[in-house]
């Protein structure tokens, strides 16, 4: 199953999306490993086939995918967050807000 997933960086996050129109939410797992690396993974399996049952085509098969993506540094790993809408799911992780150092100018 190739499923393809897109990344873009706000200033207030990352976002992955991916048309996943015929999983639903519940068949999808996202984890992070070691603070550092993105999991997104899911499995769709065939329809029970019944005894007395007929099938005369079976083209939606069984899938499995697997994606990993090496997050930054200055992200909330243990925020993240997801949704499913028409087919399409998120999975959102906020970036830390980074403080601006200040200068001190030394005198000499």
């Amino acid at each position: 199953c190739n499923t393809r997933i897109d990344w873009k960086e706000t200033s207030e996050a990352h976002v992955f999306k991916a048309n996943l129109s015929r999983l639903k939410k519940e068949q999808v797992k996202v984890g992070v490993e070691e603070g550092k690396v993105l999991h997104i993974s899911g499995e769709r399996n065939k329809e029970q086939e019944e005894k007395n049952d007929k099938w005369h085509r079976v083209e939606r098969s069984s899938c499995k995918f697997l994606r990993k993506f090496r997050l930054q540094e200055n992200l909330k790993v243990d925020q993240v967050k997801t949704a499913m809408e028409n087919g399409v799911f998120t999975v959102t992780v906020q970036k830390e807000e980074v403080k601006k150092c200040e200068i001190k100018s030394i005198e000499i």
